[in-house]
């Protein structure tokens, strides 16, 4: 039986629609639930022993994050797809729906008979959303997971310094994959509009990462010098760094324009730096970083972190603590907007 009421608002831009959700992990279910989010019936389709993304992440007795997360909002079935009566159920279920998403091995749903090209057979409406490592080709065979597509597409390169590839703090790839999937169905359900066919939509972490970067490839394309290392490579600010306050705690500040500068050093009294000619303008200030930074991070030093932030506030310079995920739970600002 389905675990929970139906989450359906009939306020919500997606209250006409039911998605049937047979992915796991976090892609696929990240597209399921921003479905739900916006009123969409979604039903999630798991297997007797659960979605594997139960077992991964933090998790306290019968809690997991991962699931948590990215599947709230949802009703629950849980089928034995290699049944025949577990199979029936999911044929019955997918008659009904507007949209379906699966994150299976390729192949898996052709062997099974609930690839698009056969269920479109009876379903000709049905949107039909694969959520993939990769789109086909010679890598479509992989597994991939979010660790590994950042790696071969370029983003673990250019978070980490030379010769120290990082992953980012997050499953990003995975998170923006369902969105592309979001978007791919979104078009297709409008097309859908005018047709009145459904089509099949696939979204891919390794595709998706190269999207990430590509403002990079770009740059090489245009120049001919690869981009470095984000910690490693040129500023495109003079300015835009983390700094210790007083009490020992860090703010991120950035000075970004001109207009800027002019504000920081009339604020922090000092007339020697907004009179000094080489450092006018910004690609001047980039060029004598060297010099200016150990100065501004004695100003910044001078003040403890929550009155560097008021004077940041106060005159307009971007900044920001450094915080951590459980402190956002006291943020005001979402808080205020019920986030």
């Amino acid at each position: 039986m389905v675990s929970q009421s139906s989450t359906v608002d009939d306020d919500l831009p997606f209250s006409d629609l039911r998605v049937i959700d047979l992915s796991q992990g976090v892609a696929g279910p990240h597209c399921g639930m921003l479905f739900a989010q916006n009123g969409a019936d979604v039903i999630k389709v798991e297997p007797p022993d659960g979605d594997w993304g139960r077992a991964i992440g933090a998790k306290h007795e019968d809690f997991c994050a991962y699931n948590i997360a990215f599947n709230r909002g949802k009703r629950s079935l849980a089928v034995d797809l290699k049944s025949p009566e577990g199979m029936a159920a999911a044929k019955r279920l997918i008659a009904t729906a507007d949209v379906m998403t699966e994150n299976f091995r390729p192949g898996a749903m052709a062997g099974l008979g609930l690839d698009y090209e056969t269920l479109a057979v009876e379903h000709p409406s049905l949107v039909y959303c694969s959520l993939k490592g990769f789109l086909p080709g010679p890598y479509g065979h992989r597994k991939a997971l979010d660790e590994v597509v950042q790696m071969m597409a370029g983003l673990a390169y250019m978070t980490g310094p030379e010769g120290r590839p990082l992953r980012a703090g997050a499953s990003v790839n995975d998170i923006m994959g369902g969105m592309f999937g979001v978007i791919g169905i979104l078009a297709a359900l409008r097309q859908r509009e005018t047709t009145g066919r459904g089509q099949e939509i696939k979204a891919a972490l390794f595709e998706t990462t190269v999207h990430i970067v590509a403002q990079h490839m770009l740059q090489f394309a245009a120049t001919g010098e690869p981009a470095g290392p984000m910690p490693d490579r040129p500023r495109a600010w003079a300015v835009y760094d983390v700094f210790e306050a007083a009490d020992g705690e860090s703010v991120f500040v950035g000075v970004v324009s001109d207009t800027q500068w002019k504000l920081f050093c009339e604020t922090f009294e000092r007339p020697d730096l907004q009179d000094d000619p080489s450092l006018a303008t910004n690609p001047l200030r980039c060029d004598a970083r060297e010099r200016i930074m150990p100065i501004i991070r004695e100003i910044f030093g001078a003040y403890p972190k929550a009155e560097l932030m008021d004077i940041c506030e106060r005159i307009g310079l971007p900044f920001a603590p450094i915080t951590k995920p459980h402190e956002l739970y006291d943020d005001p600002h979402l808080k205020a907007s019920g986030g």
